[in-house]
Parts: C-alpha cells; sequence; structure tokens
C-alpha cells in the first residue's frame, strides 16, 4: 500500500523557515519523482515543486529561490526547505507521485505564516 505521511509544518513568523518532509513507503521511491503541492484556504491546489528520481528539480515561479526540494532515497523521505515565509505561503502542503499510473498525495501538513 503507498503511504506518503507529510510532517514538519507550523505557525511560522514571515521571514522565517520550516523544513517539511514527507515518509513514503508501499514503492519504490529512489525511481519514482516526486512533487511538492499546496492549497490555501479558499484556493485550488498548486504545484509547488519536482524532484526526479535523479535530484533535478524544479520550482513554481512563486517559491523559486526561496524553497529547495531534496530527497533521501536511503530514508525514502522528500524534504522541502522554505526559507523567506511570506504569508502568501500559508497553505496545506502536499507530497505526492505516481505509482502505477495512478496519482496518490498524502493528508498533508499546514503552514501557516503569520505575524
Amino acid at each position: 500500500e503507498v503511504q506518503l505521511v507529510e510532517s514538519g509544518g507550523g505557525l511560522v513568523q514571515p521571514g522565517g523557515s520550516l523544513r517539511l518532509s514527507c515518509a513514503a513507503s508501499g514503492f519504490t521511491f529512489s525511481r519514482n519523482d516526486m512533487r511538492w503541492a499546496r492549497q490555501a484556504p479558499g484556493k485550488g491546489l498548486e504545484w509547488v515543486s519536482g524532484i526526479n528520481s535523479g535530484g533535478t528539480t524544479s520550482y513554481a515561479d512563486s517559491v523559486k529561490g526561496r524553497f529547495t526540494a531534496s530527497r533521501d532515497n536511503a530514508k525514502n523521505t522528500l524534504y522541502l526547505q522554505m526559507d523567506s515565509l511570506k504569508p502568501d505561503d500559508t497553505a496545506v502542503y502536499y507530497c505526492q507521485t505516481f505509482v502505477n499510473g495512478k496519482s496518490y498525495r498524502g493528508s498533508g501538513t499546514l503552514v501557516t505564516v503569520s505575524t
């Protein structure tokens, strides 16, 4: 059974940092491309970042230069380092992947950027 479990969210002040984690199981993590997405209150799901099986990353323009995706294949874990956080980054953050053509995502972790 494919499982994705996000953690690391919380309340942070503008300009602060957080590191999100996504623990993966039930598939060969090292071979899978992975994504981070987010959903702000009252808005749709937004792609944030991708990292392929080789470690090449890509980012939405809204987070480029502030967020860094990485992966530890030995730990089956995906990370998102978020720096210089802004109130507009407030959202539930999800990790996503495809296994055998089916999309999976975790239950998410809430990030709130506020004073």
